[in-house]
């Protein structure tokens, strides 16, 4: 079965490589697609250096967007959602996300971080459905492209998908995994900003 791992990134070149290079290391991965969407960094450059599966937006169009971008490209069995911003990243996740849906005990598992930093592991306890690590059938992601979301809804729209069609999901553990914060990108001001935006997303997908 072919798997292949979607990578959404906007100016990541600090960290777009912790995440490429345990993917490189995992066997069972056929295929890594990078989407900038619109970075104004060298994220492109490095994600190009690691002869992945590069696809470039002209302009910064939000991750449901990036997202969409990949899988309508994409002719993969099993597909692997994976943010660019993670740190802690290891083969081992990536195999544990995996194997449920190689096995056929789920049809998609959901990463949930765990001892990695205490502000993002409480965050995943209180909403573990707004994940973005996840491993699931293509069939189940296609119908992401049709639906209508935008910005970070697209975890939302995933789980309210699994809900309705009755699909099996499965959270997976990632010890010690967490990822950066907006804060800590683009400063208080700025990440405070950028984090009301994604809320104003999730809830506006929620309401729908």
């Amino acid at each position: 079965m072919k798997i292949s791992a979607i990578v959404p990134a906007y100016n990541e070149e600090e960290r777009i490589e912790k995440v490429i290079q345990p993917l490189k290391a995992v066997e069972l991965v056929n295929e890594i697609i990078v989407i900038d969407d619109g970075s104004q960094d060298k994220t492109s450059e490095i994600a190009e250096s690691y002869d992945v599966r590069l696809i470039r937006l002209d302009k910064n169009s939000g991750k449901a967007q990036a997202v969409k971008r990949g899988l309508a490209d994409c002719d993969a069995d099993i597909l692997l959602l994976l943010d660019a911003d993670l740190i802690g990243l290891t083969p081992e996740h990536i195999r544990d996300l995996l194997e449920p849906v190689l096995q056929e005990n789920a049809d998609m598992t959901i990463g949930i971080f765990d001892d990695g930093r205490l502000v993002t592991d409480l965050a995943q306890k209180i909403s573990p459905n707004l994940s973005g690590q996840r491993a699931m059938r293509a069939s189940l992601a296609k119908q992401l492209v049709s639906l209508d979301t935008d910005g970070y809804g697209i975890e939302l729209a995933l789980t309210k998908l699994a809900k309705t069609e009755g699909i099996r999901t499965r959270r997976v553990i990632m010890k010690h995994a967490t990822h950066v914060m907006k804060e800590e990108k683009l400063g208080l001001v700025k990440g405070t900003i950028w984090r009301m935006k994604m809320y104003k997303d999730i809830v506006k997908y929620w309401l729908n």
